[in-house]
């Protein structure tokens, strides 16, 4: 197994910093130290600290994206969705600082809806988009624009969250992840076909 080049040492270290401590705590200092190089040598792999960030960020969010999509395509569409918000959920409390970079942390060329969204440009939330688009192709969801019906089953769930790791919302954790599979379920009922028609093709 060969070891891995610099640039991946660099943003792997990157990466468990952000985890343990939050994207604060990446400096290109702090970093070259735990690699074994200095600050200024990182800067012929990644021109700036918002582009180490970045490339953290997109791994991280291929990575989620690539673990939905193995899923196996069986079940009815909410089964589906359900599993896919469980894999959300166990990413965003599990890894709550590098959940907090990707979705709510201002850092340079951070994706901004709708636009970034777009041809598969956020990857996790290409997910939900996919599920959407073949609710509707199904005649199971409303034909709708597939983008902003992708966005309102997810806000809400990110919203929950954001509370949720704030402190602000006092229940044990089987509670909440019970809380947000009622919520989605709820917005699911919103952007039905037919409200009395169960979300399976």
């Amino acid at each position: 197994m060969t070891e891995p080049g610099t640039a991946a040492r660099i943003e792997a270290v990157a990466r468990r910093i952000l985890l343990e401590e939050g994207a604060d705590a990446v400096s290109m200092r702090r970093v070259g130290e735990a690699v074994g190089v200095t600050a200024m040598a990182i800067y012929r792999h990644f021109p700036n600290r918002d582009a180490l960030l970045r490339a953290v960020a997109d791994a991280a969010a291929r990575e989620l994206a690539e673990a939905w999509a193995r899923r196996p395509g069986t079940g009815d569409l909410e089964q589906r969705i359900m599993a896919a918000l469980d894999d959300f959920l166990d990413f965003a409390l599990g890894s709550p600082h590098l959940y907090n970079f990707l979705t709510s942390d201002a850092w340079a060329r951070a994706r901004r809806f709708p636009d970034d969204f777009r041809d598969g440009q956020g990857p996790p939330f290409s997910v939900v988009v996919a599920l959407a688009e073949e609710g509707m192709r199904a005649g199971v969801l409303r034909e709708d624009d597939p983008l902003e019906t992708a966005l309102a089953v997810t806000a809400s769930t990110q919203g929950l969250v954001q509370q949720y790791l704030s402190g602000r919302m006092s229940m044990a954790e089987p509670d909440f992840r019970a809380l947000c599979h009622r919520t989605v379920t709820r917005v699911l009922n919103g952007v039905r076909n037919k409200p009395s028609v169960p979300l399976c093709p």
